[in-house]
């Protein structure tokens, strides 16, 4: 063998790239001396959570409108969280926004800037779902609730204010597994306004615990493997249920879908694999991966900046899909 010849010791795999603010905001927390949230208190848990938004994410946005309302539910009323750019509106579409983390933490509070920019951004009213949360709630609780209120947001309820002439479910992480299970309800017993357009960001669709991104991204990317084992154990889903796990469900008439995921997340397969399945059976979607970002962008802005733009892009793709005609 000539000694310049190198030795195959593998295949090559090139190193994800990353974002610098993504770098930085990594090493911040993988250098901090604590315990990780799943060892906590669930308390303690979900008050870490909270704790950590005014140091990541930017100031909500002002709006003309934003009131906390209730709904009907299976268990009792449900809280809600009613944002607007404007007092009066035209009939329209209205998105319907469910949280992240992981069924069991994050609240309306979590995300309550994040939906102040998507309604300011879009110049569409919002209605975040405070849904019930496990362990204390296991499922199907969280997709009663969120169903239940999306169908109650249909009906252009008098405290609403406002016609409703088409729903927009959106939610990120857990939220986006809930937006297409709402969806998928609602395609099955259709609600008094149609679904136009789902937005799930970085959903979790399919109970497959070997993908590759998970086996990859494990650890030190802020969602751990750790992490999603606690929240599944916590929401105690039933494998093969499509009402927990999307991926089981017909895609076939799906309406138009804005799919987010981040290259850098355990549970990016996830997404992967459900957008490949609205292809498939032909359905109409844009897929946006946003390269070099972890889980949990959407609430993270103020320590990882070049979240933003990935905000402005699904915001971009959102409107040319509504613009598209029926």
């Amino acid at each position: 063998m000539n000694d310049a010849t190198p030795i195959r010791t593998g295949p090559y795999t090139r190193p994800p790239h990353i974002r610098p603010d993504v770098r930085g905001f990594l090493d911040f927390l993988n250098d901090l001396d604590g315990p990780e949230m799943h060892t906590l208190p669930l308390a303690e848990a979900r008050g870490a959570y909270r704790a950590m938004l005014p140091i990541a994410e930017l100031d909500p946005v002002p709006l003309a409108v934003i009131r906390d309302l209730a709904c009907p539910g299976p268990a009792g009323d449900i809280p809600l969280r009613f944002y607007d750019a404007r007092e009066d509106r035209e009939p329209g579409p209205v998105v319907t926004f469910y949280h992240g983390g992981g069924f069991t933490i994050g609240d309306l509070d979590t995300h309550h800037a994040l939906c102040t920019e998507i309604a300011a951004a879009l110049d569409l009213p919002v209605v975040a779902v405070d849904y019930r949360l496990a362990p204390e709630h296991k499922f199907p609780a969280a997709p009663d609730d969120c169903e239940e209120a999306t169908r109650w947001v249909a009906e252009s309820p008098e405290t609403l204010g406002r016609k409703v002439t088409g729903l927009i479910p959106m939610g990120d992480s857990a939220g986006g597994n809930l937006t297409i299970v709402v969806t998928q309800a609602l395609m099955c017993q259709p609600a008094a306004a149609p679904v136009v357009l789902q937005v799930p960001i970085y959903p979790l669709s399919d109970e497959k615990l070997d993908h590759p991104s998970m086996l990859d991204f494990a650890e030190g990317h802020l969602l751990t493997k750790n992490a999603m084992d606690w929240f599944r154990d916590c929401y105690a889903a039933e494998a093969g249920n499509l009402r927990a796990y999307p991926i089981h469900g017909d895609h076939a008439k799906t309406p138009p879908t804005v799919l987010v995921t981040a290259s850098l997340d355990p549970i990016r397969d996830s997404g992967r694999i459900y957008g490949a399945q609205l292809i498939l059976a032909g359905s109409d979607v844009c897929f946006l991966e946003m390269v070099g970002n972890i889980h949990g962008f959407t609430t993270l802005r103020k320590a990882i900046p070049s979240a933003q733009d990935d905000i402005q892009r699904i915001f971009a793709a959102m409107r040319v899909m509504l613009d598209q005609p029926a």
